[in-house]
């Protein structure tokens, strides 16, 4: 498994239209099959912050999603939403070792 945490601030102004547009990105992103899950997560002290939680099973996975046309009309719809460049972190699961996704 490889888990991708994606950091997002949003404009203040855009917070509404990037939710909806995540999360029709991620209703479509949990149908591939290399695609474990897949959670749109607001904070709640800063609405304007988002991390987005990406479970893939394999670290070929992440490039296959990238290549969807639900992601990139993700991309190009966000791109001007953002407060600051998003920044993601790369992690891998130490337990439960056999997730059952």
């Amino acid at each position: 498994m490889l888990v991708v945490h994606v950091h997002v601030h949003v404009k203040p102004d855009r917070i509404e239209a990037f939710k909806e547009a995540s999360i029709e990105n991620a209703r479509n992103s949990v149908q591939e099959p290399g695609v474990a899950r897949f959670d749109v997560i607001q904070q709640l002290d800063d609405p304007a912050r988002f991390v987005l939680v990406e479970v893939y099973r394999t670290e070929d996975d992440p490039a296959r999603h990238k290549e969807t046309a639900h992601y990139e009309k993700w991309r190009d719809t966000v791109a001007d939403m953002m407060a600051e460049p998003r920044q993601s972190t790369k992690y891998t699961n130490c337990f439960p070792d056999d997730a059952g996704w």
